[in-house]
């Protein structure tokens, strides 16, 4: 009997081998060829280095084989790379073995058709858990597909660099954290050719993650980090999660910059190359994004978080940027699809314009200060929201919505609360004008929200 909780809203995830072993990551293969009608066509497969990352990638292009599509298999690769890859080869689909920024026992796939065009819960995982659940795959095609090894790095690497002009770029000092992940062998050839010196941490591939958990977006997993970038006397620091889609900075001090805080910087750098482009940004994001991009002339699109939304979004607008404040960052050029590494490049290529450091480039953006995000287990989410709405909702000048969960502003504060996917949590974050207003509105939300 599998277990149907590993289909998500945006990927396939679960603990190895308790709830996703080879067995199921044959018949999701078998169901992503059936589904996406690929028989004939030819797939895309990456792995990232997490221990069960082999076997699994070798169950899942057993059952795509099976069902009749041929497979060009990548190795060891990052998620952003096996998107690019997709979209640069035209190939018909992709998938990527991977549980991102998790515990070393899980593991996952991210799944993509045509021009890397994410799968979602609605619109192709639910399907294809369908198919297995309720028994309806067919046999083996007549014809088994076949399985050719190849190697995109170096096309990457090119396509990573295109994004930034190198000329006139005076030299800087990054540290990056590749945090046993991904990123410790994409990055090496894509620094090849700029003028950015950089200090490797963890670049060794180690499933068993042996210094921090690969999840940036957890304050004490970046401590080290701002360390060394302070030691080192470096311009900036970056941390990638396991699979190096997500990026997360810190500035010349130590102080870590927010994911919202980085695309904003990235859309500055975006709307001088490209006037009047459309930005996507998720509703969790700091106002200091929306405020830059109507500033310098382009057109905020707010919408609700998660790829497969930001996505769809950005195709129908044509924008030439989405960001959101996760540490995921989307550009047109690159397929729509993420890429933290790019994001570091062009952050890196605005540092290298100026003479001062990044804490001078992002002072005069960001105005605000945020609570970052806070969880919160409670009993019954929906009561909870609809508590905090009543109470909030009523006050003098309160503007609600419910894009992405609840967001009230009430002009000089604001905060956003929604609901996990997949846990009992509340998500609070609360953005102020000034650091009084911020702890003393936080703190009251927060006892309400537990109380």
């Amino acid at each position: 009997m599998i277990d149907e909780s590993i289909f998500k809203a945006y990927d396939i995830r679960g603990l190895y081998p308790d709830a996703l072993n080879e067995d199921v990551a044959r018949d999701i293969g078998r169901a992503y060829v059936y589904h996406l009608g690929l028989g004939g066509s030819r797939v895309v497969v990456g792995r990232d280095m997490r221990l069960s990352g082999d076997a699994l990638k070798e169950a899942f292009v057993r059952g795509v084989t099976e069902a009749g599509a041929d497979v060009l298999d990548l190795g060891l690769v990052s998620t952003d790379a096996l998107y690019f890859a997709v979209g640069h080869l035209e190939e018909h689909g992709g998938a990527m073995i991977t549980a991102s920024h998790n515990p070393k026992d899980y593991n996952g796939l991210k799944l993509c058709r045509e021009q890397a065009i994410a799968l979602s819960g609605e619109e192709g995982i639910n399907q294809i858990r369908d198919l297995i659940v309720e028994d309806r795959l067919p046999g083996p095609a007549e014809y088994a597909g076949s399985v050719e090894e190849g190697d995109v790095a170096k096309e990457y690497a090119e396509h990573c660099r295109g994004f930034i002009s190198t000329d006139g770029l005076r030299p800087l000092k990054i540290v990056v954290d590749a945090g046993n992940g991904m990123a410790g062998k994409m990055l090496p050839p894509i620094f090849e050719g700029l003028p950015f010196e950089y200090v490797p941490m963890y670049f060794e591939l180690d499933g068993s993650f042996p210094n921090h958990p690969p999840n940036p977006i957890e304050p004490e997993n970046m401590e080290e980090l701002q360390r060394r970038v302070v030691e080192e006397g470096a311009d900036f620091g970056a941390a990638f999660d396991g699979d190096a889609d997500r990026c997360f900075i810190v500035d010349e001090g130590g102080n870590t910059i927010g994911g919202d805080i980085l695309a904003t910087l990235v859309a500055k750098s975006v709307l001088e190359k490209e006037p009047g482009a459309a930005i996507v940004y998720s509703a969790v994001c700091s106002k200091a994004l929306p405020e830059l991009v109507r500033r310098e002339g382009g057109r905020p699109i707010r919408t609700k978080a998660g790829h497969s939304i930001i996505k769809p979004q950005m195709r129908s607008n044509d924008a030439a940027f989405g960001g959101e404040h996760s540490g995921h960052f989307y550009f047109r050029d690159n397929y729509f699809a993420d890429s933290g590494i790019i994001a570091m490049l062009t952050a890196a290529e605005l540092v290298a314009r100026q003479d001062g450091p990044l804490s001078k480039l992002i002072s005069p953006i960001d105005t605000y200060v945020r609570s970052g995000e806070i969880n919160s287990e409670v009993e019954d989410q929906e009561a909870t929201l609809r508590a905090v709405e009543e109470s909030y909702g009523e006050r003098e000048g309160a503007e609600v919505d419910h894009l992405d969960g609840l967001t009230v502003d009430l002009g000089a504060w604001w905060f956003n609360l929604r609901p996990s996917n997949t846990e009992p949590l509340l998500r609070l974050n609360v953005e102020a004008k000034d650091a009084e207003t911020l702890e003393r509105e936080r703190d009251a939300l927060l006892e309400m929200i537990r109380g």
